[in-house]
């Protein structure tokens, strides 16, 4: 007959006997072989000699390294030793409290001559003395009724081979982890007795007599009782919803000490205990035992929804999520404190929600708020309904909040409440344990993108000391790819290779886009200050103009605010607040002159140039014309590539003015937006561009400043000839007037290729006359256009993409509400990228 041996499935697995009990046997036949960690296995690692006993100090160090490490993850961890010795075991304990897991133990009492049977059958054990074994049980004899004092929440004793041959090891979950149950929820904050407002709630949520007619399930944050004048009336309706699966609770502070009460200990009958005892007394000694049963049943905390969202009662860092212990218990119920007290005598609480950086969002209550508001990833749901505030609860996964004003002040607050949750405001941006060293960043886009230690230092250096105000830095561009290297005679770039790519990828459609002669400008433009306060947590700014490496456009902000309040007069006018359901947009764009942003450059690297040439050319070519006038012989070819060269740095010349313009405050600076990244609760990179430029044209179109200029663009069909031919002729009108080129992308916007990875979001295709700029003033001479054609591409356009994915998941985090460090997690890894070593000119 078979027996059962229930192991929890995040525990530490403590096997016990003598050697030759077998169990290692046993281990191999119930665990997974990367479960176990052995005694013998680590001592033939720092020995090369499982049996050597000299090295058993440095092997077992190994051992609880290894096991720490695993529980540290969150796996089941199995040990493999003798561990008859209580010293032993009393290591493995701490460490199963370390990380607070259950440790469990597994004893194999088998009897002496079978344990040295099976030693004498081994080779490298035959020799081993019978002392030993019988030392071994007798430690372990005198151990077995102590296990469960030492620390051990299960014992598992088998005293047989018939025994150990019909075990069975069974899994259990452990009793928090509902990770298998999605919702929907509706999670309530701390009711304290209200049973008027909690039925109200209940009603605005849908309820109809605790139950949801489709099927959403309440979990309740705890705090049912005490200080409000119905606490039985709650208990009984929560109570009922449990039972009828309509409901999930776990305890709160108060729960906690109404069981003990109800257990007969001494309790203090402060805080609102007293009156729920009175209530209580008033209620049938049944209904009191089935308070306390329910009560004793209540688990410290939940995770749900395949591990997106964890319900306590005090808040709970990620490290215990999941997690088994009396440590646990204690957060989840009572938070942290700092050990001091504030002026009314009450502690004063960690704030641990400022410091959270977990990937679950964690909703609780306890303390109570005037209004709720998201902390990094965490929510606080208690607004102090039985203060005279609010009920609160937070349907999820939509994130939405439901609240009804309490019907009256029921209890007064020892304090008033705090003007915010603990954190204090709405999310940190990153901190420097963010971002050291070597980072992996998950996007949905393109999985896991990496970011190297000495990238990540660089961008450090950047986002400190430059960027605008973190929290109105949301997005970072990518860089752009140039188009595949033209064969045509006399070009390096040609539209006819952005299209060849785009068909290749199956793409059915692009969209060239005019290039501006200006700095590609990321605008965050909210509605009001209000909006930006509320949003973004910032006084003032309504609002961030930035550069693609998060740089502010404008050294002083009246500038910047007066740009933000034309864009926000033309969105109002194009009526895209209401058509977006938003108070604030993300838009992408350029901002030109050129000059405004990068006088400096052009001075000291064009101008530079062209001021040389004029001084040179002129009185050389001058000079060898006078002197083949005059007859001298060898002179022509000479003269001939002057004058190429003069032509040719007359066209640099004349190619980085097209780019310069006296600007005056306002006067003559032009903002070209090509895209609307994002609103309120929505990523827009993945809407369609024409959709995108029609929204953007109706800015431009309301903008009575002349800030505001209209993208030219054409759509190309690239698997059609006359199509493509057609893209072509434009691309060569925009660059013979002196245009910069165009920017080819897929009219859908984000797409993926035939083999299912990202295609380019968009490839640029600069003119002939603009690539002097880049390239130098004789560029297109034959001979340096056959060197300049064997640049390599791949290294750019995988940067790009990459980079691409980033922002997308920026973006997304964004329009998810996440934290402000998740945010920027994405942002800081564009920038990471961006010092990674590619050629400048591509």
């Amino acid at each position: 007959m078979s027996r059962t041996l229930p192991v929890t499935d995040l525990s530490l697995v403590v096997l016990i006997g003598a050697t030759g009990s077998g169990k290692s046997t046993f281990a191999r036949r119930h665990f997974k072989p990367t479960e176990i960690v052995s005694s013998d296995f680590c001592r033939g690692l720092v020995a090369d000699d499982e049996n050597d006993q000299s090295a058993s100090k440095d092997a077992f160090d190994v051992l609880h390294y290894i096991a720490g490490k695993r529980l540290a993850a969150g796996r089941l961890t199995v040990v493999d030793a003798t561990s008859v010795q209580r010293e032993s075991r009393r290591r493995l304990v701490e460490l199963a409290r370390e990380h607070d897991v259950l440790p469990i133990a597994i004893v194999l009492d088998l009897p002496e001559e079978v344990c040295a049977a099976r030693n004498a059958a081994r080779p490298d054990r035959a020799g081993l003395p019978r002392h030993v074994i019988q030392r071994h049980r007798r430690e372990l004899r005198r151990s077995l009724r102590g296990l469960e004092r030492e620390g051990f929440r299960k014992v598992h004793v088998l005293r047989s081979e018939e025994e150990v041959e019909a075990a069975e090891v069974v899994l259990e979950k452990r009793f928090n982890d509902l990770r298998h149950l999605t919702g929907p929820f509706d999670v309530i904050g701390d009711v304290h007795g209200c049973r008027s407002e909690l039925e109200t709630l209940l009603g605005e949520l849908g309820y109809v007599d605790g139950h949801h007619p489709e099927g959403r399930t309440a979990v309740f944050v705890g705090d049912l009782v005490d200080r409000g004048p119905d606490s039985p009336g709650v208990l009984r309706r929560v109570m009922g919803m449990v039972a009828a699966g309509d409901a999930l609770c776990v305890p709160g502070n108060h729960e906690n000490k109404l069981g003990r009460w109800l257990r007969g200990r001494k309790v203090q009958e402060t805080h609102g205990l007293a009156e729920t005892i009175e209530q209580l007394g008033r209620e049938p000694e049944a209904f009191r035992a089935e308070v306390a049963e329910f009560i004793e049943g209540l688990v410290s905390h939940y995770v749900l929804d395949e591990g997106r969202l964890v319900v306590c009662h005090a808040g709970l860092p990620e490290k215990y999520h999941g997690r088994t212990s009396g440590r646990v218990r204690s957060h989840a119920l009572y938070g942290d404190t700092t050990g001091e007290t504030d002026e009314f005598g009450l502690p004063v609480r960690y704030p641990w929600a400022e410091e959270y950086r977990g990937r679950a969002t964690v909703v609780y209550g306890h303390t109570p708020v005037p209004t709720t508001s998201w902390i990094n990833n965490t929510l606080c749901l208690d607004t102090g309904a039985v203060f005279g505030g609010r009920m609160t609860a937070l349907r999820w996964p939509e994130r939405e909040l439901v609240d009804v004003p309490a019907e009256r002040v029921w209890y007064e607050p020892a304090r008033p409440l705090a003007t915010e949750a603990p954190g204090g405001h709405q999310g940190r941006p990153l901190d420097l344990a963010d971002v050291h060293g070597r980072r992996i960043v998950e996007t949905r886009q393109m999985g896991n993108v990496a970011v190297r230690e000495e990238n990540a230092a660089a961008a450090l250096e950047v986002m400190s000391r430059f960027a605008v105000d973190p929290r109105l830095l949301a997005y970072l561009p990518p860089t752009m790819a140039p188009t595949a290297t033209s064969r045509e005679e006399g070009f390096l770039e040609h539209p006819a290779e952005a299209f060849a790519q785009y068909a290749s990828d199956g793409v059915g459609k692009v969209v060239c886009e005019e290039k501006h002669m200006g700095s590609r400008a990321v605008a965050l433009v909210c509605r009001d200050a209000g909006a930006a306060r509320e949003r973004f947590g910032v006084d003032g700014p309504t609002g961030a103009l930035h550069t693609r490496t998060g740089r502010p456009f404008f050294d002083d902000g009246e500038t910047t605010e007066l740009v933000l309040a034309r864009l926000r007069a033309a969105i109002g006018a194009a009526g895209l607040w209401d058509e977006l359901d938003t108070d604030w947009l993300l838009l992408d764009g350029e901002l030109m002159p050129w000059s405004l942003k990068s006088a400096g450059l052009l001075r000291a690297q064009y101008a530079a140039v062209g001021a040389a040439s004029r001084a040179v050319f002129p009185g050389a070519v001058g000079a060898l014309e006078q002197a083949v006038a005059r007859g001298v012989s060898g002179l022509d070819g000479l003269l001939a590539r002057q004058q190429e060269r003069a032509v040719d740095a007359a066209a640099f010349t004349e190619a980085y003015r097209r780019y310069c313009w006296p600007t005056e405050g306002l006067e003559g600076v032009r903002f070209a937006p090509f895209q609307v990244l994002a609103a309120r609760g929505r990523s827009l990179a993945g809407v369609p561009h024409d959709e995108q430029l029609a929204w953007l044209d109706r800015l431009v179109e309301h903008d009575p400043t002349g800030l505001l200029q209209v993208t030219r663009r054409l759509v190309v069909d690239p698997a059609d000839e006359a199509s493509v031919r057609a893209g072509v002729d434009w691309w060569l009108e925009l660059t013979a007037v002196g245009g910069e080129g165009m920017v080819v992308k897929p009219l859908a916007a984000l797409v993926r290729g035939a083999d299912g990875r990202l295609a380019q979001p968009g490839v640029k295709v600069r003119g002939r006359e603009y690539l002097r700029i880049i390239y130098g003033p004789e560029y297109t001479r034959p001979e340096n256009l056959a060197r300049l054609r064997e640049r390599f591409l791949g290294h750019k356009r995988s940067l790009a993409l990459r980079e691409y994915a980033l922002g997308l998941e920026a973006l997304d985090r964004l329009a998810d509400g996440e934290p402000l460090w998740r945010v920027h997690e994405a942002v800081f890894a564009v920038l990471a990228l961006e010092s990674e070593p590619v050629d400048p000119r591509l």
